[in-house]
């Protein structure tokens, strides 16, 4: 295959060219004939339809495109297959592939995704700014229409809850805006009590992006029901991912806000939310289907937005208005309809084939900036490399390495038992629980036993030395195991979980050494994943990646850990902006609707 480069010009600079191509005075560079036409504009499917392009936008949409045909014409026999404009992903951390852009466009294009809004702010988390240009620096090289999201929670939280490797303010986010029209939204505000209590750094970021003509995008937790929620709509925030409920999405469409209906590798809320137009009778124009958060592993074994679609068409919701959820409502919620999300004239040529029925959503060619890039599964367009400087392959720094001591809970007293809180695991959920258990003492340590095992973060952007460490219900394992992991949303700290505090010490080395990863370790087995590029995704190929990841989640389940899943489950345990209750290298983290943020004690 050879490399190919891409570039998307502007509309206006492509006007006398795809106005000469429609009267026919100029040949389309590409031709499709002969398909049904899935017009998400208008709701409908059109027979025998054909499509004409020059260069990478389309020309002419019509039952007749013979006049734009030339020698030259690349033609496209659609031979009675849908024509569908290629799907988009409107909330999407490309991090939680495990992969780089490059290797994620690989993985995703045969699928018939050809671009989406991606929100950096895992790397924005290690390395600030300087991250999220690497990324966007990395997407302008690939065939995806990837529009970036400026990182607004840099800690999610707050200095005084944890510890990050950078910090983003107001004045951060506008020089990303300077960076280009790419650079399009102020990324999802976890810190909602901050904007609806006045913070000023989060109120400052937002205005920034408002007065620079850009788009606010949310992450509200507390119940829809929460009279706070206009409070936060009021602040300028449009589109919101945290649907879990039909009400969740009823009460933001209505205030005006863009719901989206999230089906991750882990996070399963579509089912639940997409009850709000298929039994709540809900038009779905500002209602979006999105991914957050999908590994490598579910990218090889189910599929990206395709899936979703799939998934959404199962549920009762028609093959065309699921279409629209998962392109031109989208690309409406963003302010960039007319370059992406529907095929029509004028619009970039990125469009996908289907075979069999619509709902099976069965992709058999991607074109994506008017270039045939995928046929069949298989991509047919080799994408440059890119390299990453060398400090970002060397991101993990912890003054010494770990030792079964470190996971050690002294307690206040030397025998007896004390009620301690206890995170509680909730599988295919992004919340936890907060349980309030009796753990016996013994020589003044906390046993941690009866199923439970022990969670522990270290700091490792520093070299602070900052340790906590905690007690997780839900893990499942039946015999000595732990497992380590440099992704740990969103500060990315040195995650640790575990029931043998050796291997706990085992699994965070492990880690270490490979400057990022993660490491399942028992008595007699060791699987390691690196991830080299700022410890959040890796230097290899998708498929190795896919591999990889796999071999984590085997090494899990054997252990006993069956949650679906389960590394993007226990990734999100140091999230410290999501209920109830979380830990990070600062201590335990509880987040409600009467009382906020806050840290509180192991000890109750």
């Amino acid at each position: 295959m050879e490399v190919m480069t891409f570039k998307r010009k502007p509309l206006a600079d492509c006007v006398p060219e795809l106005v000469a191509t429609a009267r026919g005075d100029r040949p389309a560079s590409l031709v499709i004939t002969g398909g049904k036409l899935v017009n998400v504009i208008s709701g409908e499917i059109l027979e025998g339809m054909s499509v004409a392009v020059q260069g990478g936008r389309i020309a002419y949409v019509g039952k007749d495109v013979s006049h734009t045909i030339g020698e030259s014409t690349q033609i496209v026999d659609a031979a009675g297959r849908y024509i569908a404009p290629g799907l988009l992903d409107g909330h999407c951390h490309i991090e939680s592939t495990q992969l780089t852009v490059t290797e994620f466009a690989r993985a995703v294009l045969p699928l018939g995704t050809t671009g989406g809004f991606f929100d950096a702010h895992e790397i924005a988390n290690v390395f600030g700014l300087k991250g999220i240009r690497l990324m966007l620096d990395e997407m302008r090289g690939t065939p995806l229409a990837a529009y970036m999201q400026v990182a607004s929670c840099v800690p999610s939280a707050g200095p005084e809850f944890e510890t990050t490797g950078a910090s983003i303010g107001p004045e951060e986010v506008a020089e990303a805006y300077t960076w280009g029209e790419d650079v399009i939204a102020l990324g999802e505000v976890m810190n909602f009590p901050g904007v609806v209590y006045g913070d000023d750094k989060m109120l400052g970021e937002i205005q920034a992006t408002l007065r620079a003509g850009r788009h606010v995008d949310g992450h509200f937790t507390w119940p829809a029901s929460d009279w706070r929620l206009p409070v936060y709509a009021a602040a300028g925030v449009t589109g919101d991912h945290e649907c879990v409920t039909a009400e969740d999405v009823i009460e933001r469409v209505r205030l005006g806000m863009y719901a989206k209906m999230r089906r991750g590798s882990a996070w399963h809320d579509v089912a639940k939310t997409i009850t709000a137009h298929t039994e709540h009778g809900l038009d779905t124009r500002r209602m979006m289907l999105v991914t957050d958060d999908r590994s490598s592993e579910s990218l090889r074994d189910e599929g990206h937005m395709d899936f979703v679609v799939r998934h959404a068409i199962s549920q009762g919701v028609k093959p065309v208005t699921a279409f629209q959820m998962a392109t031109i409502n989208t690309a409406e919620r963003f302010g960039v309809a007319r370059d992406i999300g529907a095929i029509i004239p004028g619009s970039c040529a990125d469009i996908i084939l289907l075979d069999g029925n619509l709902a099976d959503v069965n992709v058999v060619m991607t074109i994506a900036a008017g270039v045939v890039v995928a046929e069949n599964g298989i991509m047919t367009a080799e994408l440059p490399a890119y390299k990453y400087p060398d400090e970002v392959l060397a991101s993990v720094h912890l003054p010494q390495m770990p030792v079964a001591e470190d996971f050690v809970i002294h307690a206040p007293v030397q025998s007896g038992s004390l009620s301690t809180r206890v995170i509680k695991v909730i599988e295919n959920h992004v919340e936890t629980a907060e349980l309030i258990l009796q753990l016996p003492v013994a020589d003044g340590r906390l046993q941690v036993g009866n199923g439970l095992c022990k969670i522990a973060v270290l700091e490792r952007h520093k070299g602070t030395g900052n340790k906590s460490v905690g007690v997780v219900e839900g893990i499942g394992f039946h015999e000595p195991a732990a497992i380590a992991m440099t992704v740990a949303h969103d500060s990315h700290n040195v995650l640790i979980i575990g029931n043998d505090d050796e291997l706990m010490a085992k699994a965070a080395t492990a880690v270490a050494e490979a400057q990022g990863g993660v490491a399942v370790i028992t008595a007699d087995s060791r699987v390691l994943f690196p991830l080299a590029i700022a410890g959040l995704m890796s230097a290899e190929p998708f498929e190795i990646a896919a591999a990889q990841s796999a071999a984590i989640s085997k090494a899990l389940y054997d252990a006993g850990c069956t949650l679906n899943y389960a590394f993007m489950t226990l990734s999100l345990l140091a999230l410290a902006v999501i209920p109830t209750l979380r830990i990070s290298d600062k201590g335990l983290v509880r987040i409600s609707p009467e009382e906020g943020i806050q840290l509180v004690p192991l000890f109750c």
